[in-house]
């Protein structure tokens, strides 16, 4: 029998794990909200699927795996608002929710993992505390993956160096996590060989940083001068970069590497800015 992942919002870090799946002979069906989707999902190799649009029945139908990577919104998560008894009867070996490390809130910079209480402070923590549950709640093979800020080809920090845009914003004490698309791909692929229903993992490297030091180093790495210092209660910031700064911790990972036995293939952010300039990437930041 064929693998068929059914990708829910088949995005950057799905992306990444076809790459990883497509090889090994699974085929991928991937939801997209437009035609410009549907063609880059098909010069992925990815069967695209026009949602919302299209029935999903049919894509359920064949899915032995599936994975969501849809945000929710004020209501709850769009897909189960509209799917929720189809996915539910679903007969998936293994069902994979991307979540974030959001869910966790501020800690003042202090260490989370998987068994600290979900307390966050914006709207779009609180939204993925309430999507978590509504998957949970469906009775399947559910495995949720909480994300720490995400990098990669095409997201990282070097274009803004580049064109001299790059600020270092700096508020004291604030530390992020963060991970390499690649290692989001592998505990993915991970989880889907060894499945743990109800499991939840952290995903993220092992080094929490201050987002002006990876700014910083990217600088460095090009060779140019390092991008100016502005002090956070006066720099200019989206809505979402201010929410990333409204929250600071530190998330340890020890559960992907003990129950997947993952060994990261970027532990930290020099290692994966190193990779990516090395690959003539010419990377795109996204707040």
């Amino acid at each position: 029998m064929t693998n068929t992942l059914l990708s829910l919002g088949h995005g950057y870090s799905a992306s990444a794990l076809a790459r990883v799946l497509i090889p090994q002979g699974w085929q991928i069906i991937g939801t997209t909200r437009d035609a410009q989707g549907v063609v880059r999902l098909r010069a992925q190799g990815v069967e695209p699927l026009l949602w919302p649009g299209e029935s999903l029945a049919p894509a359920l139908a064949r899915a032995t795996h599936i994975l969501s990577s849809i945000a929710p919104g004020p209501v709850g998560d769009p897909v189960l608002a509209k799917h929720a008894a189809e996915i539910a009867a679903s007969s998936a070996a293994w069902v994979g929710y991307l979540s974030t490390t959001g869910v966790y809130g501020d800690h003042a910079g202090g260490w989370v993992d998987e068994d600290t209480p979900l307390t966050p402070g914006t709207d779009r923590g609180r939204q993925r505390v309430v999507a978590e549950h509504e998957w949970q709640a469906l009775g399947l093979p559910l495995h949720i993956f909480r994300l720490a800020g995400t990098y990669g080809p095409g997201r990282g920090p070097f274009e803004k160096v580049r064109d001299g845009t790059a600020r270092r914003i700096i508020k004291p004490g604030q530390v992020f996590s963060r991970v390499h698309v690649d290692d989001i791909a592998q505990v993915l692929a991970a989880s889907i060989r060894q499945p743990h229903p109800a499991a939840i993992y952290n995903v993220c490297d092992d080094d929490p940083a201050p987002p002006q030091d990876v700014i910083g180093h990217a600088a460095t790495l090009l060779g140019l001068p390092l991008p100016p210092a502005v002090d956070h209660d006066g720099a200019v910031m989206t809505p979402m970069a201010r929410s990333f700064y409204a929250e600071s911790k530190r998330v340890r990972n020890d559960k992907i590497k003990s129950d997947l036995g993952i060994t990261l293939i970027y532990p930290d952010y020099r290692a994966g800015l190193a990779a990516l300039l090395a690959a003539d990437v010419t990377p795109v930041t996204h707040s």
